[in-house]
């Protein structure tokens, strides 16, 4: 809904049909929300599309997967088939394949407690919830029973000595 302003009086007088101040304010606001709810939809209709086009390329990716997985089976039996092809008894030949694949997990496995050795404790979110119980009780106005934080530098100061980068 566009509003126009009307020009000006000279002589003084209220002009009897513009609308006040408060109507004006009331119909913007109106407005706004209007365009609010619009972006919101359109918002939520992207978003569903983009999530279904999302949705099928996972599954997409997840068959790849699968079909990947079958045919390093059959990689596997053939490794095996050609070292039986190769004089040695069927059982030598898989049993050899096997260890490989142990070995492979193995490494595989020793690379991922590495890499899980290295995730970070979240700081911040220990903290805050160790505030949790503190933060929740209720304080009189006015009254403030728990510190603020000192922040200098980028850093925010722990309990402790301790630190970290904000």
């Amino acid at each position: 809904m566009a509003h126009s302003v009307s020009p000006a009086r000279t002589d003084g007088a209220a002009v009897a049909d513009e609308p006040s101040v408060g109507t004006l304010v009331q119909s913007a606001m109106a407005d706004v929300s209007t365009l609010v709810r619009g972006e919101i939809e359109l918002a939520k209709a992207e978003i569903g599309r983009s999530a279904k086009k999302a949705g099928i390329s996972v599954g997409m990716f997840a068959a790849a997967g699968v079909f990947a997985a079958f045919a390093g089976v059959y990689l596997f039996v053939t490794i095996a088939e050609a070292l039986t092809a190769l004089g040695l008894p069927r059982w030598v030949s898989y049993g050899i394949v096997t260890l490989f694949l142990l070995v492979l997990a193995g490494i595989a496995a020793l690379i991922g407690m590495r890499l899980l050795k290295k995730i970070e404790k979240p700081e911040r979110t220990l903290e805050t919830l160790h505030d949790l119980p503190e933060v929740l009780h209720r304080e009189a106005p006015g009254e403030r029973h728990r510190s603020v934080p000192e922040v200098s530098n980028g850093q925010v100061k722990l309990r402790g000595n301790a630190s970290y980068k904000v």
